[in-house]
Order: structure tokens, then sequence, then C-alpha cells
């Protein structure tokens, strides 16, 4: 078989997304494993290289993920010209050479010429100012893809915890929960748990939206309108998913280790539980797409760039995890297009088995 090809996209090149880039690459077991090709330039590498004094690093440039060097690290140029790199500074120039290099990515990614896809963190505010016009890299693909929902899926070992808004305004999360929208989540999160982590019959806990789960009605209409009905629906499917559970009770009894997954109904609710457990060393994993995007936990940081402090572990552990992951599709799908497997895993989601 062979290697898989991962593209990375080099984020905010103001940040740290090449240092923990390189800091990754520059083990060599890992050219062993797979055909990393960073979407970028060579001039940007080079002097990324020489900030974190990773000067036994090597690397290939090529002008096309067409042809790659299968032993080495491989770097795109997307651009040519000359770049003015402000370390720690939030600008337009951040955000304009981010978004080159996710574009080149992202488009390899549908032609088939990358197998999956790692995201280096980018700064929404400097990609917003270079006409970026979605709240972060999960909607953005999950319209590229024309996937119609996606589920941003944080993951570190059997903690994995997804989400049923991402980056939406508090004030906005309880108008836009609604019973078909946790219904499809709730769905791609369950097939996401087969196809890419290979669990047979996954259990989902999906998390209320109101203290003590809205206390019967006393502190929110939304569980037992909403939620509830979803659930159950949800349950006719013949997924295994149980809840709403009050999220603090939820984590601070440690039920989530009796669950393959958990939905929550907003960003942090769902984040700062997972960050607090696993910080450092976990991946955010988008469902639902066609393809396999990872990226780390973490964003910019650009308080640290260029002073050679910034860790790679939860960069390189989306890395591997993205290896794992198209491993495990390629398992399924292969499973799946056997008639007779095909058959039993399609009587397995008739109600009532």
């Amino acid at each position: 078989m062979s290697k898989i090809k991962i593209g990375i996209s080099v984020g905010d090149i103001n940040g740290i997304g090449l240092e923990v880039i390189l800091k990754t690459l520059i083990d060599d077991r890992i050219t062993k494993m797979c055909i990393p090709i960073i979407y970028g330039s060579t001039k940007i590498v080079s002097y990324h290289k020489n900030i974190a004094k990773l000067d036994n690093f090597s690397y290939r440039g090529i002008k096309s993920a067409d042809r790659v060097f299968s032993d080495d690290v491989n770097v795109v140029n997307c651009w040519q010209e000359n770049v003015n790199i402000s370390l720690g500074t939030v600008n337009e120039v951040g955000g304009k050479y981010a978004l080159n290099s996710l574009e080149a990515a992202t488009h390899d990614l549908k032609e088939g010429k990358i197998d999956a896809l790692v995201t280096a963190p980018f700064n929404k505010k400097a990609v917003e100012m270079a006409g970026f016009r979605y709240p972060g890299h999960t909607e953005y693909l999950t319209d590229f893809f024309n996937a119609g929902e996606s589920v941003m899926l944080l993951v570190n070992d059997d903690l994995r915890i997804g989400l049923v808004t991402n980056h939406l305004p508090l004030a906005n999360v309880a108008a836009t929960i609604t019973k078909e929208l946790i219904e499809k989540k709730i769905t791609i999160l369950n097939n996401a748990l087969k196809q890419d982590f290979g669990i047979a019959r996954p259990k989902i806990a999906v998390l209320a939206l109101n203290p003590h789960a809205g206390d019967n009605g006393l502190l929110g209409s939304e569980e037992e309108e909403i939620i509830i009905p979803a659930v159950k629906d949800a349950k006719r499917k013949n997924i295994i998913v149980m809840g709403p559970y009050s999220a603090d009770g939820f984590f601070g009894s440690s039920q989530w280790k009796n669950f393959d997954a958990i939905l929550a109904m907003y960003h942090d609710q769902g984040l700062i539980p997972f960050k607090a457990l696993s910080f450092g060393a976990g991946v955010n994993y988008t469902c639902g797409l066609p393809c396999i995007r990872t990226s780390p936990d973490h964003g910019t940081a650009h308080e640290i760039a260029g002073q050679n402090i910034a860790n790679p572990s939860s960069f390189r552990k989306a890395l591997f995890t993205a290896i794992d992951l198209v491993r495990n599709r390629r398992d399924y799908e292969e499973m799946t297009s056997n008639p007779m497997m095909k058959q039993e895993i399609e009587s397995e989601r008739q109600p009532g088995n």
C-alpha cells in the first residue's frame, strides 16, 4: 500500500503554526509513516526553520502535489513573492497567506492529490481582514465540500466531544438549536464513530443546554421541547444515544468515561471540560466531510511566536490522528464493499435490532 499523503496548511505565518509544524516534521520517523506536504513557500519555511534553530531540518520544494518526494518533507510553493513576517502581530498579511495556503491545500484534498489535511491555526481577526467570511476552518470546509452539516469533534484517546453549535455568540445559541439540527449532529457523529474510529456500536451522550437539564422546565424549556424529542428520534434510528445530561455533574462524576462520544450544545460547554482534561494533547476533527481534516486544539499563540517555546505535541497528535483516520476509513470502505458485510451493517440500522 502506498504511503498516505498528508497535506498541511501553515496557518498564520506570524503565529506558532510553522514552529510546531517543523518541530513535528524534523523527526525522520514521520516520513516513514506518511508523505508530509506543506502548503506555503520554501522562503517562509526557511525563515521559521532559522527562528526555531532547526538546523537539521530538511525539505524539498515542489511545484505541486502531483509529484512528491516520498521520503522527504515536501513544500508546495503556493506563492513566490517575498513576504513581510511580523512575528506576534495580528495583521492582514498573516491572514492573507494563511488563506492562500488553506485554499491550495483544500483544492488538492478535493482533487484527491492528498489523503488528509492537517490545518495549523489561523487568527480569525487576521483572516477577516483578508476577506474570509467564515467563523473558522470547520465552517469553510463544510461549505467547500457541500456537506450541509458537520460536527466539530475534539478528540483525545477515548475522550471525544462534539458540538451542536460551533463558533457562535452565546446569546444566539438557544435560538439556533433545533430538534432537526441535533438529530443531524447525532447521526453525523454516530456515522463518524463507526467509519473513522472503528466503533461498531457507539454510545453517545447528549448534554443539556440549561443548568440541571432545565429542572423539569423551571430553568428552561429547550430540554423538554427540543433535546429530548431529538434523542428519542435518534433512538428510533437504532442509534445508542442517551441524555440530556447536566454538563457539570456529567463531567464532575466522570460519567463521560461510559460513552464513546459526547455531544455538547455550544462551544465552551464542550471545550472547557475537554481542555481541562487533555490540553496540549487534543485534536480537532471535522466529522461529516467526504475527507479527513484534523487540527491541533490550540490557537496561533501570537504572544509566544518567535520565542521557540511552542509545544508541538498537539500538532503531532493531529498528524498521527489524520493518518489513523485515513486508515480506518479505508478499512471501513473495504469492509462495506463486501455485499455480505454491507447487508449485516444495514440490518443493524433497522429499528428494533
